[in-house]
């Protein structure tokens, strides 16, 4: 019989494991409080005992770690226990796949009736210049960027216009 040494990774928790995947696709400690519905006080702390457990200073060398003994992050996907289970036979499924695939390029729906998450949603062409559940990250393009900043410019000077038009008659009435 064979001794079993186990490995510096077989000590770390789920959560811990969770967080250093979620590093290694390069996210901040905010994203992945984010992603994970924790504090980034949590994600941290979480790091700094996964570190001390694997002996590395960087969480870069902890993730890498992570990822070649276990495979990258992946989301489950949660399906309410309401929707009852339907036999779908090989044929069937061959068309719902090909046509989950290729539904966002014909837009939307297909002949079944399939909605896919990128049409169930109206989006707005211009993403908001600060974090939001939906974008936590700044993922804005430097065409959005450039059309934030023209906003916000326009936007100081009419308040500015407003504000100095408004001393302006301030001062005609104490004046008369």
């Amino acid at each position: 019989m064979e001794n079993w040494i186990p490995r510096p990774i077989d000590k770390l928790t789920s959560r811990q494991l969770d967080c250093l995947r979620l590093v290694a696709r390069h996210l901040s400690s905010k994203e992945i409080a984010a992603e994970l519905g924790i504090s980034p006080h949590t994600v941290d702390q979480r790091i700094r005992q996964a570190l001390q457990i694997l002996s590395v200073e960087r969480r870069s060398q902890a993730a890498r770690i992570v990822i070649d003994e276990t495979g990258p992050y992946q989301h489950l996907i949660h399906q309410s226990p309401d929707i009852a289970a339907v036999p779908i036979d090989e044929q069937q499924e061959g068309a719902i796949s090909h046509q989950i695939r290729h539904a966002d390029r014909a837009g939307g729906t297909g002949e079944t009736g399939f909605e896919t998450e990128q049409r169930s949603q109206p989006r707005s062409p211009l993403v908001l210049p600060f974090a939001t559940t939906s974008h936590p990250s700044n993922v804005m393009s430097v065409g959005q960027k450039l059309t934030w900043i023209v906003i916000i410019a326009v936007g100081a000077t009419f308040s500015a216009g407003m504000y100095l038009a408004g001393l302006e008659s301030l001062s005609r009435m104490i004046g008369h």
